[in-house]
């Protein structure tokens, strides 16, 4: 497409009332690609707020010969979601739950409806939608609809297609077509008569086909669902577009059917000695009529416990594989019997039944997490899609299995196998070796052979996510000659131009074309983090997101911070994985052809650095520290931005300003000096400026000495200068726990406001300074304690990534929160917070880092009641303050925070160990804030 035509297009889109088309190079950037590992560079980003809009853009589109391909998440796996011509994003507007009717159990949706949003309309009516993909929490009704998706819990509820009562959809000649079903319950049709008469006849003429090689077994996805035009089935048109790809209409909203939850949930975990013997036992579990039956194996489990540590992996039974099998139903007597007789007739080497709930969630979650989870592969190495769902009847699940691991073993390649075994479904992730020379063609000769052996078993190439361009050029090693005539013939009748989603299904794309890591460019600067786990290559690092989404998800109810921005603004490329996909375009193609790159810088702006990502996000992408670099590689030996000066030295001007702290606060109140102050700062005018101490706790510390166990205090310039009272607080708390704080005879700094701002040469400088500071201490075994959670961050992780020293990692492993020290303190117990009502707002960097528990732990120890809140608070160091980041600052603020502190009631603690967690809520609400050892210390000296 020329520049002319695509300058033309958003011209007659404009004219044509499209609002919101977005054409520059982040954004473009960021809706390249999907879940997927293909790179295919859209001409513009449309996001209709109407069905109005959606014709407008199909009829302009068509007018010009540009393709269009429509989009929920972006969470296909298979390039299903990804187009050269204008990409269609329904998530952003057309997103609503338009009714629920529980009388019929239907309900009726926009085609960017999120699963979850439909699940918790269904649930106050004791009803939900039946299939649940492992992206629940964020894919899209659309999407599921254009993939035929179907999830864990398939065997009890079926796939989409088993779900879709009626579509509304749009030709690409603009004419609206309605499914349904007429009062008789047959297949109803409004709309595109004469593309109905054309497929009739179509199958008419093809019978044996139609009756013969589709419809072999449920998890039969691939290619278009043809069985549903059969004269037998009514000629079910919403059949045939559920799992069409988006290649035949685009649908606008759908009509779905709702199902009652059974009463009972039981979990039977089944252990066995290998993968396929696990496989081999599903027959026989299926005759148990569970709701879900998922595998696993050890490869998996490991890379669980490896991530998240030990404990992040319930108890298992014996055995290296495992089935996780649900027994469900309303009498709980008999789902007890069931499963029961499950556990020990299914040639199981163990099993474990789980009837509690809370008990269960972590033994799914290893399973809802494998899709990111299996981002590594065994080796080590980057695992790719490509080959992530392939299924065979459930029968042959097994031997299919071992043939498989001898496949991926004769191609040197490694997997983590898992998925839907008793649905014949089986996800992997393989390394491929994309970014080496011929590394393609070995992913092509990979692919050919893997379809061969799952044809051979008589199976699908994709059992759940679709072809997509990863598998469609594959098609003619299943479907017969005829049958792939009658593929062209349907999507002809339908599309004859091929506008819709082209190179997927009919005339594909290769397989091996686009592909987004082969392309990619070695990184030739000299880095700044050492990047370890992913071997010293920034390039791993940026790729490490396989597209799944999670950082479009809101998880904040649940205590996840994963992504504030996206949840702000709803723009893909503020989510992580838009982020990431634009530092893939500065490795991968030419929209960003370096790291001062517009589009780099436009991505990042909105990035709070919260490092929610690096924990909550299942590939372990570290945002924060790939804007660090960013900036360090963008600014250096260049003029910053004022706000570097000011808010990334704050610690040098904090010191300055201690000498004269009353004068300091003068100037900076003083009205006129005030706003000058601010503006030359690069911070916002609503902001306000924190007050100096007049007397710091290291004046205040000197000349006193305690009794006891030594433990190093490690004095923060924010405590420091800011709030003493907090370290003078850890001091009580510490010495009535038997330890003797001390300080280091010198002031020590983490450097972290100029990490965050790129400056990364001058802090690795005053990181060694202070590494060399600590050194005595480490070498005593003198535990170091944080305060700040954002500076105790840095010690335990990006000390490392900086400085990659044995004393470096020493003062790492040496590094622990109050909570964790007092969690391993012989004797100790908490003092009494009985009746105490703690609204509590974990640092974002505490939660990624250290994590939380020991923390929750305790509070739950002192008898206090804690409501604990996700997210982050919005401020997030010097994000919130800088100019041009309040609004955004001020919408994350009102996810979490906000408003639990407008519902705290009088007497209610806010409990906030951030500085900039405590400064956002005086800013915003009035509200001040406690640190966990202030608490400890008021309960102290209470009792």
């Amino acid at each position: 497409m020329t520049a002319d035509i695509a300058d033309d297009l958003v011209t007659r889109l404009g004219r044509a009332g499209v609002g919101d088309v977005l054409t520059d190079a982040a954004h473009r950037s960021a809706y390249a690609s999907d879940a997927s590992l293909y790179r295919v560079v859209p001409k513009a980003i449309v996001r209709p707020r109407s069905e109005e809009e959606v014709a407008a853009t199909l009829e302009v589109c068509r007018t010009l010969g540009v393709p269009i391909t429509a989009r929920g998440a972006g969470t296909s796996v298979a390039g299903n979601a990804i187009g050269r011509g204008v990409v269609l994003d329904f998530s952003r507007y057309l997103d609503k739950v338009l009714a629920v009717d529980p009388g019929t159990r239907t309900a009726r949706v926009q085609a960017g409806a999120v699963h979850a949003t439909l699940q918790a309309a269904a649930r106050p009516h004791a009803l939900r939608f039946g299939p649940d993909p492992s992206t629940h929490t964020r894919c899209t009704i659309g999407g599921m609809i254009g993939n035929n998706s179907c999830g864990a819990r398939t065997l009890g509820y079926g796939r989409t297609s088993d779900n879709v009562v009626g579509l509304d959809a749009l030709t690409i000649d603009g004419e609206r077509l309605s499914t349904g079903r007429d009062e008789r319950g047959r297949p109803a049709l409004e709309g595109a008569k004469a593309i109905a008469d054309t497929l009739q006849a179509v199958v008419q003429g093809n019978l044996a086909v139609a009756r013969t090689e589709f419809a072999t077994f449920p998890r039969q996805v691939s290619g278009y669902a043809i069985e549903h035009l059969l004269p037998e089935r009514g000629f079910d048109l919403t059949g045939l577009l559920v799992g069409s790809e988006g290649t035949l209409a685009v649908v606008t909203e759908a009509t779905v059917r709702l199902v009652a939850d059974p009463a009972h949930r039981l979990l039977v975990v089944l252990g066995y000695p290998d993968f396929g013997s696990a496989g081999d036992a599903v027959p026989a579990i299926l005759g148990f009529t569970p709701t879900a039956c998922e595998g696993i194996d050890s490869r998996l489990v490991e890379v669980v416990r490896t991530r998240r540590g030990a404990d992040a992996v319930p108890p298992l039974p014996g055995g290296a594989s495992w089935l996780f099998v649900e027994i469900a139903g309303d009498d709980l007597g008999e789902c007890r019997d069931r499963a029961r007789r499950l556990a020990a007739g299914a040639g199981a080497v163990d099993a474990l039944v789980v009837e509690d709930t809370a008990q269960a969630a972590p033994l799914w979650r290893i399973r809802e997490d494998g899709v990111g989870l299996a981002g590594r592969a065994p080796s080590g190495l980057p695992a790719h899609a490509g080959w992530e769902d392939a299924a065979v009847p459930p029968a042959r699940i097994g031997d299919y299995l071992r043939d498989f691991d001898v496949l991926v073993e004769r191609h040197g390649l490694t997997a983590m196998p898992y998925g839907h075994l008793a649905d014949g479904c089986i996800h992997v992730r393989l390394d491929f070796p994309l970014d080496r020379p011929g590394g393609p063609g070995k992913f092509r000769a990979f692919l050919e052979d893997a379809a061969d052996l799952v044809v051979g078993y008589g199976g699908s190439l994709s059992g759940e996510h679709g072809d997509g361009r990863a598998r469609s050029e594959l098609l003619p090693r299943m479907y017969s000659a005829e049958a792939m005539g009658l593929f062209r013939a349907v999507k002809h009748a339908f599309d004859p131009g091929n506008l819709l989603n082209p190179g997927v299904l009919v005339d594909p794309d290769p397989v091996d074309a686009d592909v987004r890591v082969a392309a990619a460019r070695p990184v030739k600067q000299k880095l700044a983090f050492g990047y370890h786990s992913d071997h010293g290559d920034f390039n791993q690092a940026v790729h490490r997101c396989t597209g799944v989404g999670k950082c479009r998800a809101d998880t904040t109810a649940l205590g996840g911070v994963m992504c504030p921005s996206f949840l702000a603004t709803r723009t893909e490329k503020d989510s992580t994985r838009g982020r990431a996909r634009v530092l893939q375009e500065m490795l991968d193609g030419d929209l960003a052809p370096d790291w001062r790159a517009p589009a780099i810088h436009d991505a990042l702006d909105l990035c709070l650095s919260c490092k929610g990502c690096a924990s909550d996000c299942p590939t372990g992408i570290d945002m924060a520290a790939y804007k660090a670099e960013v900036l360090h590689q963008s600014y250096k030996g260049r003029v910053r931005p004022r706000s570097h000066y000011s808010l990334g030295r704050l610690p040098m001007w904090s010191r300055l300003a201690s000498r004269l702290p009353r004068l300091a606060n003068a100037l900076t109140t003083a009205p006129g000096l005030r706003n000058l102050a601010l503006f030359t700062a690069g911070v916002d005018s609503r902001r306000s400026i924190p007050a100096f101490a007049r007397q710091t706790f290291r004046r205040w510390y000197r000349g006193r000495a305690f009794e006891g166990k030594p433990v190093l205090l490690f004095v923060d310039s924010f405590t420091d200068h800011f709030a003493p009272d907090i370290a003078k607080a850890a001091v009580e708390v510490l010495t009535a726990a038997g330890y003797a704080p001390e300080l280091t005879s010198e002031s020590t700094c983490c450097g972290l406001t100029w990490i965050s701002t790129g400056q990364l040469d001058a802090a690795k400088r005053i990181l060694g300074s202070t590494v060399a500071k600590l050194t005595d201490a480490v070498e005593r075994g003198v535990p170091i304690v944080g305060l700040e959670p954002s500076c105790t961050g840095v010690l335990r992780s990006d000390l490392v990534e900086l400085l990659d020293t044995d004393a470096a990692r020493a003062v790492s492993a040496a590094t622990v929160t109050v909570a964790e020290l007092l969690a391993r303190t012989p004797g100790w117990t908490p003092p009494s917070l009985e009746g105490v009502r703690v609204v509590a707002q974990p640092h974002c960097h505490h939660h990624a880092v250290m994590g939380w528990e020991a923390d929750a732990k305790l509070l739950k120890a002192t008898g206090a009641t804690v409501t604990r809140l996700g997210g982050c608070c919005g401020l997030a160091g010097n994000f919130g303050v800088e100019r041009g980041h309040y609004e955004v600052s001020v919408q994350v603020a009102e996810q979490q925070l906000l408003p639990a502190l407008d519902k705290a009631e009088p007497g209610d603690v806010f409990l906030a160990d951030g500085f900039s967690c405590r400064t956002q809520a005086a800013d915003l609400a009035d509200k001040p804030g406690k640190h966990l050892v202030e608490l400890l210390a008021d309960a102290l000296r209470k009792g």
